[in-house]
């Protein structure tokens, strides 16, 4: 059996599996937190100037839902080519962790900044009405009431946003963006490997999982509160 298995792994490198996850990991993580410090606070802005909302002020809100539309609207291949330039003169290279960290954010940031958007819409009017009827400032409604009030629906979106950025992790391996998608697209489809193209698959798939668990059970824990 072990010969049958190492005979169809034959092109594994389990050293380079691993650095390769690790890679991926710290994309994953290095991307959703910068993408939560821009994102969140673009949300927040985004309701606050809407329609009818707290701050309405259609010139600030259609300018920074035109940018964020722009934004999310390019396709992740693109922008990574794109932003080489900035992503370059950034961190100093365009490879690796540090080269696909920049275009992760900017990628990410408007998608996550519309779910928090829309989280926020779906607060019920009357607990802002009661809140501003207290005499609560701006600052107070948002801290007190909105963000509690919207919290599992920002863990739904940050769930969701963190298994877009493994996706774009994985595509950040067409310009050498390092971990398993750069493995799957350098061994598995260059080179026709197809052992090293299944374990990187369903190493992905099996974090995607891993993502969507611990997000939903954040999104039951907010929900209980």
């Amino acid at each position: 059996m072990s010969t049958i298995l190492n005979d169809l792994m034959s092109n594994i490198d389990w050293a380079d599996i691993g650095m390769a996850s690790v890679d991926t990991l710290s994309m994953l993580g290095g991307s959703l937190l910068f993408t939560l410090i821009l994102g969140l606070p673009l949300g927040i802005l985004l309701f606050l100037t809407g329609k009818k909302q707290l701050l309405e002020q259609p010139v600030v809100y259609g300018v920074l839902s035109f940018i964020v539309n722009v934004l999310r609207s390019v396709p992740f291949v693109i922008l990574l080519i794109i932003m080489i330039p900035f992503t370059v003169l950034l961190t100093g290279t365009s490879l690796g962790v540090a080269g696909a960290i920049p275009p992760l954010v900017v990628g990410a940031t408007p998608f996550f900044a519309r779910l928090v958007e829309t989280a926020l819409r779906e607060v019920d009017r009357g607990i802002i009405e009661a809140t501003q009827a207290m005499g609560a400032s701006t600052r107070q409604i948002v801290i007190k009431a909105l963000l509690p009030e919207a919290m599992p629906g920002i863990m739904a979106a940050i769930t969701v946003t963190a298994i877009t950025l493994v996706s774009y992790a994985a595509m950040s391996g067409v310009i050498g963006g390092g971990g398993l998608g750069d493995l799957a697209i350098r061994f598995g489809y260059q080179r026709f490997q197809t052992d090293v193209m299944v374990v990187t698959v369903v190493l992905l798939l099996v974090l995607v999982q891993v993502l969507q668990m611990v997000g939903d059970r954040l999104v039951q824990h907010f929900s209980r509160r």
